[in-house]
């Protein structure tokens, strides 16, 4: 006899300061991914808004706040912009390759070195090799570790990593999960976006139609970022959405007018791709 389908049990967690934006608090509603059914609710779950963390499927359910939006990007109708070409063209001779999800000293340096520069002060600075290798390696659906290393002299070996990405494969697109990268590299400016951009090649040459940036947060300066790729849709009430072209005109226009406010009088620095929709069950 086939063994009957459990439905999954969801529970809430208490509310907590935003992350995101001040003044504000979240709360979350969140599931077990475990069993042979995982990656399939895993699947099905990220389709109506839920993020993947270890092996727990989340999404905000914040009482008097709806900012949190999930996005993910068109891969066979996306074309780059003037700016995202020549970050194609900057970045061409990076060496990627798709890793098992196990954890290393060299991604886990790499970590360290990014969020000290771009998210100072944050929780993640706080963790530990042990947490590094939980949050990649604890994975009950097919992940993977994106590895991307500048080009050896003489190509033999491994050259030096300067960006990474935890990634998940869904039956109808690549879920970015987490990226991190150099912050300071003199030559590699953009290397946060170039992990996008080489993901979106990347689902496109699969055949999956959709990569899935997490959640986007208008209000927020840190997420401004995931509105500069086209077509993107958004999740609404009534499902997904095309973002029309001239409110998403807007919505990039304002980002920019932000960051060069920011820039202008030093209250915040740009924060690029790579801030975790982390969650820690407790």
């Amino acid at each position: 006899m086939t063994a009957p389908v459990r439905f999954p049990r969801f529970f809430v967690t208490s509310p907590a300061p935003c992350p995101y934006l001040p003044g504000r608090s979240e709360r979350k509603v969140f599931t077990e991914l475990k069993g042979a059914h995982a990656e399939s609710l895993n699947d099905a779950l990220s389709r109506i808004g839920f993020r993947r963390s270890q092996n727990v499927a989340y999404r905000p359910s914040c009482l008097d706040c709806h900012a949190c939006v999930s996005v993910r990007v068109v891969t066979d109708e996306f074309e780059p912009s003037s700016t995202q070409k020549r970050n194609l063209r900057r970045n061409s001779d990076l060496v990627s390759s798709l890793c098992k999800p196990w954890a290393t000293p060299e991604q886990f340096d790499l970590l360290r070195t990014y969020l000290g520069v771009r998210h100072p002060g944050g929780g993640m600075t706080a963790m530990d090799e042990s947490d590094f290798a939980d949050m990649v390696e604890h994975t009950p659906v097919t992940s993977y570790l994106v590895e991307y290393r500048e080009p050896t002299p003489d190509a033999v070996g491994q050259g030096r990593l300067v960006g990474a990405c935890l990634t998940d494969r869904q039956h109808d697109g690549l879920s970015m999960i987490y990226s991190f990268y150099d912050p300071d590299h003199a030559d590699r400016a953009g290397l946060g976006n170039y992990i996008i951009l080489d993901h979106i090649r990347r689902a496109a040459q699969m055949g999956l139609p959709y990569v899935y940036l997490g959640y986007w947060v208008e209000g927020s300066s840190r997420m401004q970022y995931k509105v500069r790729y086209r077509p993107l849709e958004r999740l609404g009430r009534d499902g997904w959405e095309r973002i029309a072209p001239e409110q998403q005109d807007a919505l990039i226009a304002s980002a920019a007018a932000n960051r060069t406010d920011r820039s202008a009088d030093g209250t915040s620095k740009d924060n690029a791709p790579g801030e975790q929709d982390r969650f820690r069950v407790v």
